[in-house]
């Protein structure tokens, strides 16, 4: 018995693995060594029988140099969703990091083996709860939902545009920003007005021992306000969420050849 294959579809469904490979290899937290990359490799096998029907390439190249740029272009194309998505969620390990230098946790940074760079206490803090949030609440269903869809609006072979790659990269940039300010300047705001009490404290009563004051108040009101800050973490990444679908569906929605 011969088992035969048509050239088209088994070319877009290698297309397809290498556009979705190359988006795990950047978002977290598929990203991390903690995720093997068999297991990336497997998953995005998988993932793509789901788009091969849509993803039928109606030229298929038949040189090694041909399939050799599609296979760069796709690489780009799933590398330049991986970076948006990634931008926009990494805003909550922004806001920890906010947190951490306001609350003068900042000094305790240490090496993450498995990101291979320093990451400060609530900086790693908040990015992994965020990915507990994001597996517990099928949050992460909805991004491989958002990401699978972009497949309709630009098929394996398409590339993007430079021009609306670069507008959705400054919009990402800036959407990161504006998140990771507005998670954690409730608590920025708390510990500033601590460290002007304990200022005024210092200039009404000189012979305190500030220091001694100091570090043991700050530590205590962080963990309380960090505390009282989860239940609305949720809720961000809802958010969060819906903007990186939007990110992508803007990246894809003016490719062209």
């Amino acid at each position: 018995m011969e088992l035969t294959v048509a050239g088209a579809p088994l070319v877009s469904y290698v297309l397809a693995s290498v556009r979705l490979l190359a988006w795990l290899m950047i978002v977290p937290p598929y990203a991390s060594r903690s995720f093997p990359t068999q297991a990336k490799v497997l998953l995005a096998l998988a993932l793509a029988f789901a788009v091969v029907p849509a993803s039928a390439l109606a030229d298929v190249p038949t040189d090694a140099l041909g399939l050799a740029v599609q296979v760069a272009q796709e690489v780009l194309v799933g590398a330049s969703l991986g970076f948006v998505t990634y931008l926009v969620f990494a805003a909550v390990q922004a806001a920890g990091d906010l947190i951490d230098v306001f609350g003068g946790f900042s000094l305790a940074s240490a090496y993450d083996p498995l990101s291979f760079q320093m990451n400060s206490v609530f900086g790693r803090f908040y990015q992994m709860l965020a990915t507990a949030i994001l597996f517990t609440t099928g949050l992460h269903l909805w991004v491989m939902a958002g990401l699978l869809t972009t497949f309709q609006r630009l098929p394996v072979g398409m590339g993007i545009e430079i021009g609306d790659l670069s507008q959705v990269m400054l919009a990402a940039f800036g959407v990161f920003i504006t998140c990771a300010v507005q998670i954690a300047l409730p608590l920025m705001g708390v510990l500033f007005l601590a460290d002007l009490g304990l200022a005024l404290l210092t200039k009404v009563a000189p012979m305190l021992n500030a220091i001694g004051i100091m570090f043991p108040a700050k530590i205590g009101l962080t963990l309380i306000v960090v505390g009282m800050s989860f239940t609305v973490l949720p809720e961000a990444l809802m958010n969060l969420k819906d903007i990186a679908i939007e990110a992508m569906g803007a990246l894809t929605r003016g490719g062209g050849g």
